[in-house]
């Protein structure tokens, strides 16, 4: 299935797309898709309800986050080891972990904020996990139980703030709008090999980062049991789980974002977005 919310910001209502592309409404089933409503048992519920059943939806709408009420948004840095060589770091032997505020959490088509104080905002097209059952201290093995599907998130990073000012990653990661996420939560089930998924970013129509997430230091599911070592994972958290080379940081000069450019990336399968940055106001 693919699961996604609607509607007017803080006000999203959830919805399903069915095989032709048209929004069905579920609020007449759930009351929405966060941490109570990704449950397994709520998803086979979900996939077993026929689409032409529910009422259509506006094709106009707009498409909100994949999923609401998140309680942490988890980051990995410098997964993908030509990102690391680009960024002129060595390859992590530990997934290196930072937290991205849960208020920077957008949907996959508004507009992207540049912060007052920014002057190097960056792009970084990563797959992102969305948690469907409460992990702490699992497995490997165990992890696939404990997904409810995955996402495209668009790690928007501010890396004078990141680098420059304390070398903190957490504060060039938060701005509001820096985490657009969806514009599907694609179940599970559906996506064949998550070790197998290509990836894209372009900026203004410039293709800056081309990837396929086999080329992953640290797997999807090891990501999972590995994070769960360290904090228990609630239904709805959020893991992005790095980038492919390509980032504005890695050219020679760098490139970064500026007011009225627009970046458009997806993955194959969990569909795409299309930012453009707007001046803070």
């Amino acid at each position: 299935m693919k699961l996604l919310r609607y509607g007017p910001m803080g006000a999203e209502r959830p919805g399903l797309l069915d095989d032709t592309g048209t929004i069905r409404d579920l609020s007449g089933v759930i009351s929405d898709i966060n941490g109570k409503t990704v449950d397994a048992a709520t998803l086979k519920r979900l996939a077993a309800i026929d689409p032409a059943t529910l009422q259509p939806v506006d094709a106009g709408v707009r498409i909100g986050p994949c999923v609401g009420d998140v309680s942490k948004f988890i980051c990995v840095g410098l997964n993908y080891a030509d990102h690391a060589a680009e960024s002129n770091l060595p390859i992590p032997q530990e997934p290196i972990l930072f937290q991205k505020a849960v208020s920077a959490i957008c949907g996959p088509y508004d507009d992207v904020i540049r912060p007052k104080t920014a002057t190097k905002m960056d792009w970084e097209v990563e797959l992102g996990i969305i948690i469907g059952a409460r992990a702490s201290n699992i497995t490997e093995a165990e992890a696939g139980a404990h997904i409810a599907g995955y996402c495209v998130v668009n790690d928007v990073s501010e890396r004078a703030y990141q680098a420059d000012r304390g070398g903190q990653w957490t504060k060039g990661k938060s701005a509001d709008t820096f985490g657009p996420i969806g514009p599907w939560l694609v179940t599970a089930d559906e996506v064949a090999d998550v070790q197998s998924l290509d990836m894209f970013l372009d900026v203004d129509g410039v293709r800056r980062q081309t990837g396929n997430t086999n080329t992953m230091i640290f797997a999807a599911h090891y990501l999972v049991a590995y994070i769960s070592e360290f904090m228990t994972l609630l239904p709805g958290d959020i893991i992005a789980t790095g980038t492919p080379p390509g980032v504005g940081l890695g050219f020679k000069p760098p490139v970064f974002l500026d007011v009225g450019q627009t970046m458009h990336l997806g993955i194959k399968g969990l569909g795409e977005q299309r930012q453009t940055v707007v001046a803070y106001r």
